[in-house]
């Protein structure tokens, strides 16, 4: 029983390790540079947090803004913690080769003493000379030449390689230092950043205490946003569905028109075969011919192209802003204060900080540019068979009908001077009349 146990606990200690090694080993520069990112983050997350410190009362934006805060500074900390590591493993490594380097250039130097030593015994020519010339033979005395040559060859040789391995051990040498270095900013930059942390934590601890003594004007506010969050997405169920149902309308004339052209031009071609006598009887009348299938193509060629790019780049499709992060996640989750109280997002919400723009995610056309009541303007892009919408929107860069390409600016997004300066971008996908979740369209 215990030889079982045993060999099960080495078993899953193989496959454990075996595991390990086969994930993807991220380097110092991949590390540092998601460090690097990560500070942005949170200088933008400051940012915004700063803007709704002109608000002393507590607010579920403020507690938003702070929960993202905390899970920046807590994936900034693992990120320091893992190139700490990293570095760790370099200096070690470094260090092993310094010492390797250090022992070669040990030995190349007491093989060129003994060569030293004996080219000194061997120093004059006379001597040089005589050695050759004492061979008992042609040969021996041509192979006794090139030994003399090559032993000049090799002293050089060795030379050069004393003085390449010292050039190396110095280079090793400084990389060591540098890594050293570097590795205190960061340990210092952690411990700043653990302190951060706490203080972040305690203030969300605070807000989040406040906030649970206001719960009935939480669900006060909650049933309003709600009712205005229904009244825009039934808004733009419909205006999708009406646009669709208006681009089948259309495609079945004009299908029905070329069906009809068609049909009058086979009758023109019937009527002129039966006036026209055949010169001989081996000649065969070939029937016109006429479409069987009067089916509706749904996208047009050039729909169906922006159609198939839009789906390919699925995962890899640029934000509709330039900064920002994720306030509001799509589907169905808990509120972050009240409890047993759920919110259902049919779309993802977007905060950035004031000022900030909406830009188009992919190259299409605007079919929709619109003022909501209560939901500031919204505009709708088509990609084909694909739609993307933008709402909350003060100012409009485009008009119905524009071309847009990726990245660009198509209006700004609307900041709420009663809430904290909150500027918060609502976006949709569409394909066809079914919704899709943002956050697996647009990259990570």
């Amino acid at each position: 029983m215990i030889k079982q146990t045993f060999t099960r606990f080495v078993f899953i200690l193989v496959a454990w390790t075996v595991f390990v090694l086969s994930l993807p080993a991220q380097t110092v520069k991949e590390l540092e540079q998601q460090r690097k990112q990560t500070l942005k983050n949170l200088e933008m997350t400051s940012k915004m947090l700063n803007e709704t410190k002109k608000s002393k009362s507590s607010s579920l934006n403020k507690l938003t803004i702070i929960s993202k805060n905390i899970n920046e500074r807590k994936k900034l900390i693992k990120n320091i913690g893992s190139e700490i590591g990293k570095m760790d493993q370099q200096i070690g490594q470094l260090t092993q080769e310094k010492t390797k380097l250090e022992n070669n250039l040990k030995g190349l130097k007491a093989d060129y003493a003994k060569l030293v030593q004996e080219a000194h015994i061997n120093r004059s020519l006379y001597t040089r000379i005589l050695f050759v010339l004492s061979a008992k033979s042609f040969d021996q005395s041509y192979r006794r030449l090139r030994y003399l040559q090559e032993f000049s060859d090799y002293r050089k040789e060795q030379v050069y390689k004393i003085e390449k391995i010292k050039t190396e051990i110095v280079h090793k040498n400084d990389s060591i230092v540098t890594q050293k270095t570097t590795k205190v900013k960061v340990v210092k930059q952690k411990e700043v950043e653990a302190k951060n942390l706490t203080k972040d934590q305690q203030k969300e601890k605070v807000l989040l205490t406040d906030l649970q003594k206001k719960e009935a004007k939480l669900r006060a506010d909650l049933k309003i946003q709600q009712k205005k969050a229904n009244d825009l997405n039934n808004k733009i169920s419909a205006i999708i569905a009406e646009e669709i149902r208006k681009a089948e309308a259309k495609r079945a004339a004009a299908e029905q028109k070329r069906l009809a052209d068609e049909a009058k031009s086979n009758k023109a071609a019937l009527k002129t075969e039966t006036k026209t006598p055949t010169k001989t009887t081996s000649a065969k009348t070939t029937p016109a011919k006429t479409s069987t299938s009067p089916s509706v193509s749904v996208l047009t060629k050039e729909e169906t192209l922006v159609s198939g790019n839009f789906e390919r780049n699925q995962g890899r499709l640029p934000w509709p802003t330039s900064n920002g992060f994720i306030s509001g996640h799509y589907g169905i989750h808990e509120h972050p204060v009240l409890k047993h109280v759920t919110t259902n997002n049919k779309g993802i919400y977007i905060q950035t900080p004031a000022g900030s723009s909406a830009r188009a995610v992919f190259e299409g056309v605007v079919t929709q540019r619109m003022f909501i009541p209560g939901n500031n303007n919204m505009i709708i892009i088509q990609h084909g068979n694909y739609r993307t919408v933008y709402a909350n929107l003060t100012q409009i860069f485009v008009s119905v009908g524009d071309h847009v390409t990726a990245k660009q600016p198509i209006g700004k997004i609307y900041t709420d001077d009663e809430n904290d300066n909150k500027t918060e971008l609502y976006f949709q996908i569409w394909n066809g009349r079914t919704l899709q979740n943002p956050e697996s369209w647009i990259a990570r």
